[in-house]
């Protein structure tokens, strides 16, 4: 049986945010998040989450993950005194606990998997993971024999300066026989530099320690400030492309462009520079997006090409052009063989295959048909200052430059909408709509004289 435990008690001070440490973002995802990820693999028996800071608001942020147990940490006294408050709730418990960090996002499913497999095949009481970093300051030094047995962990601050120079490093991520844990875990002393109670000393305490040195240092780099999320950002960002290059997506300016990790790629894939996806979008085959656009929650088809363009939770067609400089907003769903053109914007409406949209229009809570031509500057009216409307547009209907069509409103098959109309009623298959003001000429109004 395996628990796994995650940290996530601290206010994170260095990152100057109102945003408790765990949950800023990264790549799309929470840093919490992330680490639980991490041990998804394992499919662990108990999931429990150690919070003190803003408790409330990081159990709210994460209650749609099933089965997630929440465990208040108050105060915070240090890593050991977070993993006492396991104790109540893991009394009848026999298995293993994997201690994880809140904030080390970067680990590898298969790292974690090692680490337990590892435990598990030597018998230890308590196997770490460790680091050989090249610049070791602030990180806690692990002492091992060749054979990987652990002797001691001692903090940065407790170090001695012949101890510094030890490159070996606790990655603060751990796997315990929790019997054994629980049994040492109420003698943690708080006689140390900082006065906390540190969870590195139940090493000492415990007959036999291991360790496993990652072969990725990247894997456990800790977040404590902007600076350094913005680095993890950057590794994961390049983890993220370097896999969807081998699947077959083209990235012409890699480094310019950001894709969150639940983002999917068909093969033959283009991403043009300064383009970034983000949430669970979807893209198929042969599709060509940007240069200069954004995509969230966004489906797109076979053959779909994007060009400085922002596509929000909308679904879009096989062979269909966006931009440059439209707007699909959320519910819109576009179809096959469609044109979508420049400064349009098109929010919760359907619009079926080959139809146009060709440039300077707003389509909202509308529903147009098949080969529907959309004229420059059409306006759907929807909203009445109070409800919204909806607009009907039928098969192979078109609308003139300058229209407004006032919803509800209905227009058939066939119907073509004069330029500059205004239509606040019905119009009939195969009918021409006209409703513009008679047009009226003053001479001389300018008062030159002839």
């Amino acid at each position: 049986m395996l628990a796994v435990a995650v940290l996530a008690a601290g206010k994170g001070t260095r990152m100057k945010s109102a945003l408790p440490k765990v949950l800023q973002p990264l790549a799309g995802a929470t840093l919490v998040e992330r680490v639980l990820a991490s041990a998804g693999n394992l499919l662990p028996e108990r999931r429990i989450l150690i919070v003190g800071h803003q408790a409330a608001r990081v159990e709210q942020r994460l209650s749609h993950i099933d089965g997630l147990e929440f465990v208040v940490q108050e105060p915070q006294n240090g890593t050991g005194h977070a993993v006492q408050q396991l104790l109540p709730p893991l009394q009848d418990f026999a298995g293993e606990l994997l201690v994880l960090n809140g904030d080390v996002p970067l680990l590898r499913a298969d790292t974690i998997d090692q680490l337990v497999a590892s435990h598990r095949s030597s018998g230890a009481d308590v196997t770490l993971l460790t680091a050989r970093l090249e610049d070791p300051t602030g990180y806690g030094r692990v002492f091992a024999d060749a054979e990987g047995q652990v002797s001691a962990i001692v903090e940065h601050r407790d170090c001695s300066e012949e101890q510094r120079c030890n490159n070996l490093t606790n990655a603060g991520i751990y796997c315990f026989n929790w019997r054994k844990l629980a049994a040492v875990l109420p003698a943690l002393s708080s006689d140390n530099d900082q006065g906390e109670l540190y969870l590195t000393d139940t090493v000492e305490m415990l007959e036999r320690a291991m360790h496993l040195e990652v072969n990725d240092c990247d894997e456990v780099n800790g977040i404590n400030n902007r600076r350094q999320l913005a680095q993890c950002e950057a590794l994961l960002q390049q983890r993220l492309r370097e896999h969807w290059m081998d699947q077959g997506v083209t990235f012409i300016d890699p480094s310019s462009c950001t894709v969150s990790e639940t983002c999917q790629f068909g093969t033959d894939v283009v991403i043009e520079p300064q383009t970034h996806l983000r949430g669970t979008c979807q893209i198929g085959d042969n599709c060509r997006l940007g240069p200069g656009s954004f995509l969230e929650n966004a489906v797109l088809e076979t053959g779909v090409t994007v060009v400085h363009s922002v596509i929000n939770s909308a679904r879009v067609g096989s062979n269909t052009t966006v931009g440059p400089f439209a707007h699909l907003r959320p519910a819109a769903v576009i179809g096959d063989d469609c044109r979508i053109g420049n400064f349009v914007e098109v929010k919760k409406s359907s619009i079926a295959n080959g139809s146009k949209v060709n440039h300077l229009s707003y389509i909202g809570d509308a529903e147009l048909g098949i080969k529907v031509n959309v004229g420059a500057g059409t306006i759907t009216a929807n909203y009445d200052g109070v409800n919204k409307h909806r607009t009907v547009i039928g098969d192979g209907s078109k609308t003139g430059a300058n229209s407004v069509l006032v919803a509800p409103i209905t227009l058939g098959k066939g119907v073509t909408v004069a330029a500059g109309s205004t239509l606040t009623k019905n119009v009939a298959d195969g009918a021409l709509a006209i409703g513009r003001a008679k047009q009226t000429s003053k001479e001389n109004w300018s008062g030159a004289k002839p």
